[in-house]
């Protein structure tokens, strides 16, 4: 029987197991950084399937190894993210949430999992490969500064260093039994804008008598948009957008300041700079043009993600020999972000998508949301299809890790 069918039928074999590990972690969802129980959990199962694991790598994350024939021929790393979202689930499911007020609304439970179930499959099959995989349960995904820049400060990339990072993530607009793959820019970076609008407030009714805030915030406001729509290179994708503005006035009351948070992403790190500080010039020059003073915190998050071209290209390849050529999809630039970017800008990457969708069962929500699920027929494809990715790779340009 060829690898790749035995990697199938192991994948068949422990699909109980695979929806019941992701039933507890579903059900038992922990916030960035506090990750214990499900630390606790991923080493429980590492040590029953008899994986060796370093825990407490960046606080609660764990890089575990697989090793194959020739051990030192290549490595390659496989990642899972751990951390669940500040939101109350109202899925009415067996499963549900225990914790209040946290859900694994993003399907990083999905992705744990599938991390899961990949170590054990290959470790079964540990025998008929060569190199080395190396797998990062990773905490805080969903918070800055990101686990993923934690991790690599902590050493998960070294001793040994992979050739290659490959991870995935669950996507609810494709239909399960799919996945998708982009080369090259795929994701955007995400800084939070914060910025406070001082004036002088008072009665609404004598205007000549105040320093406006309110109104100043709104010359910001829409002067800022000329930063994407005139000064950004039109082929490199930019978003600048506000959702809160904070103006405790009243009908007749001016106040004294305003308090304004947004968000800024783009597809370019020289660009992302430049941008931060005509952001920041452009609001202090209209303030004080208008009488008026502001101050502005640009909070960098995460930075775009790069997918290597050839690494994606043979991770594409080897979907279709997993699944077929009709499963396999083409991903559209996408101005969300994640912190997997990180180990795009160290090292050869790929981040591809999990189909998730079942418009049948009603599952069709979108991450993020209270009601998102997924159909767990997902949970197969997730393990197996990772161990088989991380096979294809490990024979790809092998040479000696660093």
């Amino acid at each position: 029987m060829s690898l790749i069918d035995r990697l199938k039928q192991l994948a068949d074999k422990h699909e109980e197991e695979l929806i019941a590990n992701r039933h507890h972690l579903h059900a038992n969802p922990e916030l960035s950084f506090e990750e214990y129980e499900t630390a606790a959990f991923v080493q429980k199962q590492l040590k029953v399937y008899g994986i060796p694991f370093k825990a407490e790598v960046a606080g609660t994350g764990i890089v575990a190894l697989v090793k194959g024939k020739n051990p030192t021929k290549k490595v390659v790393a496989l990642r899972g993210d751990m951390d669940a979202l500040p939101i109350t689930e109202k899925n009415e499911v067996p499963y549900r949430s225990k914790n209040p007020g946290v859900m694994h609304a993003c399907g990083h439970d999905v992705h744990t999992t599938s991390l899961l179930g990949a170590a054990r499959l290959l470790n079964e099959v540990k025998d008929s490969f060569e190199g080395t995989v190396k797998f990062l349960f990773q905490p805080g995904e969903e918070r800055i500064p990101g686990g993923a820049s934690l991790m690599i400060k902590d050493g998960a990339l070294q001793n040994p260093s992979p050739a290659a990072i490959i991870g995935q993530h669950v996507m609810p607009q494709i239909p399960v039994g799919k996945v998708g793959f982009r080369e090259g820019m795929y994701m955007a970076s995400a800084d939070e804008i914060y910025f406070t609008v001082k004036g002088k407030g008072g009665h609404g009714a004598m205007p000549e008598m105040n320093i406006d805030p309110v109104l100043i915030t709104s010359h910001i406001i829409v002067a800022l948009q000329q930063i994407v729509s005139r000064h950004a290179n039109p082929k490199i994708p930019s978003v600048l957008s506000f959702g809160k503005v904070t103006a405790n006035g009243a009908t007749n009351v001016i106040p004294d300041e305003v308090k304004v948070e947004g968000t800024f992403r783009t597809m370019n790190e020289e660009w992302r700079a430049s941008a931060h500080q005509k952001i920041k010039t452009m609001a202090e020059s209209i303030a004080e043009g208008m009488g008026g003073s502001c101050e502005i915190e640009i909070r960098k998050g995460y930075p775009y993600l790069e997918n290597h071209p050839e690494l994606t290209r043979l991770c594409r390849e080897a979907a279709v020999e997993y699944l077929g050529e009709e499963n396999v999809v083409d991903l559209d630039l996408w101005m969300a972000a994640e912190d997997f970017s990180y180990y795009s800008h160290e090292l050869d990457a790929c981040f591809y998508r999990l189909g998730v969708r079942n418009e049948a069962k009603g599952i069709t929500s979108s991450v993020h949301t209270p009601t998102f699920n997924i159909d767990e027929g997902a949970l197969k494809i997730g393990a197996g299809l990772m161990a088989w990715l991380a096979v294809k790779s490990l024979q790809e340009n092998s040479r000696e890790p660093a």
